[in-house]
């Protein structure tokens, strides 16, 4: 699944700015069908301008492509809603995006001489509960398609004879779980969803980057771990294929999906039926490697989940977790300012709800997940090593026999570390070796960081911003 997530350094060819935008992100769809080989791409009518008649424009534009492969059948166009259960300022956009799916099928059916349905499901955003889901299923199906057989007066046509018939006639809603208390709870929210109905299939979100933000490294990966095995669960109890998606990031701490690591994400979570492919993985890496990478993981085969041992380590958790906050706190005026550096890579809108979406907790206030982690990463404290000072070897050694590749993951990270950074910084490389982490240090990245690290002392600000956009080239991602 191709995503709109901005995390990237360079821009794609077809790009004329710093910022992709608008009739951007309908060649960028294009794009990542034809040439990158995705089969999906998520569009994101959350906290940004959404361009509604993306299926018509696309099957416009690029008929001959579209023509072998079917918008609905071949290829998926998901929509990502916002979620008025706590996005009250963006409420109005959900309903708005919806009324455009009847739209898009009329498109789709015209070009195409016979009924297809390009877009028949959306993404909820932080989802909390059953109610959450059935609200925007409910809508869809009660408020948008059976109006079609309302009459104007008892002597005059119906809706549908006016306008045409509404379809599909209803849509799947597929949860997005971006917090640790529901994505433990995941299987029990899509149970009580599902009730007594039977789909084909249903599909669960597991975000990766806000839990990482939320609850450190570790606390992402146990999380997602724990709520996989408690849908594998689920999906033998109903009988009902619960597919699994990772919204993984190129970052370690935001997923570690890279070309280079599909295998090892792949291992990670077996039972994941889709990874998403954001900005950074499209753009930073050469196309050959990419499109080899997504054909990769377009031949894997789900299989059952890693088993965990949830007790412990949830109890690992509860430290981990209060180390790492503490050690956010100490850094949030540090983050902030080099916030102010990270370059935009999309419009968008400011984003509220979690912790991870520029919200106070505890009076620390931060900005979004990808930028918190490129702020880290250019100062040379890369937020993956967070926390990790609370644990011991014991600590450790249970964590890895749930995160296969910790070792790795936080050796990738390690590697743009400078110990001088801080104090802090300097704790974290000798405890890295108490636990018996070995790495090789990126000695341009070390470069750039002690320089950004110099110049947030100054005032050449400009200066800043390049020696940032330098260091996250060398990253291959920009958070």
């Amino acid at each position: 699944m191709s995503t709109q997530h901005p995390d990237n350094v360079r821009m794609p060819f077809f790009v004329s700015s710093d910022v992709i935008g608008g009739e951007d992100e309908i060649t960028e769809a294009f794009y990542v069908y034809s040439h990158l080989g995705c089969d999906e791409q998520m569009w994101d009518a959350e906290g940004k301008e959404v361009d509604s008649f993306v299926v018509k424009k696309l099957l416009s534009k690029y008929g001959e492509f579209f023509a072998s492969q079917v918008l609905g059948e071949d290829l998926r166009l998901t929509l990502r809603v916002p979620n008025p259960t706590v996005e009250q300022a963006e409420a109005k956009v959900l309903l708005e995006t919806l009324e455009g799916i009847p739209r898009s099928f009329d498109a789709a059916s015209l070009y195409y001489g016979r009924d297809v349905a390009p877009i028949f499901e959306v993404i909820l955003p932080m989802t909390t509960s059953a109610r959450c889901i059935e609200r925007v299923y409910r809508y869809y199906r009660d408020f948008i398609v059976k109006r079609q057989e309302l009459r104007f007066s008892e002597d005059d046509i119906t809706v549908a004879e006016w306008i045409g018939r509404f379809a599909p006639e209803e849509v799947q809603v597929i949860p997005l779980v971006e917090d640790l208390e529901n994505q433990l709870a995941a299987a029990d929210i899509v149970r009580a969803y599902l009730g007594e109905r039977n789909p084909p299939y249903q599909r669960v979100f597991l975000a990766r980057s806000d839990p990482a933000m939320n609850y450190g490294q570790i606390g992402a990966v146990v999380s997602n771990k724990i709520a996989l095995q408690r849908l594998a669960r689920l999906e033998e109890e109903r009988g009902i294929p619960i597919y699994p998606i990772i919204g993984a990031g190129s970052a370690p701490f935001r997923g570690n999906l890279a070309p280079a690591n599909v295998d090892r994400l792949i291992a990670e979570y077996p039972s994941a039926q889709t990874f998403t492919v954001q900005s950074a993985f499209k753009y930073d890496y050469d196309v050959p490697a990419v499109q080899a990478a997504i054909a990769q993981m377009k031949k894997h085969v789900r299989s059952v989940p890693t088993a965990v041992d949830e007790k412990a380590l949830l109890a690992i958790l509860k430290l981990y977790q209060r180390e790492y906050r503490s050690q956010v706190a100490e850094l949030a005026p540090l983050i902030n300012r080099t916030a102010a550096y990270m370059p935009r890579r999309r419009l968008r809108k400011l984003h509220i709800g979690l912790f991870g979406y520029a919200r106070s907790m505890g009076g620390v206030t931060l900005p979004r997940a990808i930028t918190f982690t490129g702020s880290l990463y250019s100062i040379g404290l890369p937020p993956e090593l967070l926390g990790l000072t609370v644990l011991g070897r014991s600590e450790y050694a249970t964590i890895k026999e749930a995160y296969l590749h910790a070792d790795s993951d936080f050796a990738d990270a390690l590697a743009f570390l400078n110990p001088d950074a801080s104090p802090l910084a300097r704790r974290i490389a000798d405890h890295a070796e108490k636990l018996g982490l070995q790495w090789r240090t990126h000695k341009h990245h070390l470069e750039h960081t002690k320089r950004i690290v110099k110049a947030m002392d100054g005032s050449d600000g400009g200066r800043i911003a390049e020696e940032v956009l330098m260091a996250a080239a060398h990253r291959h991602f920009l958070g």
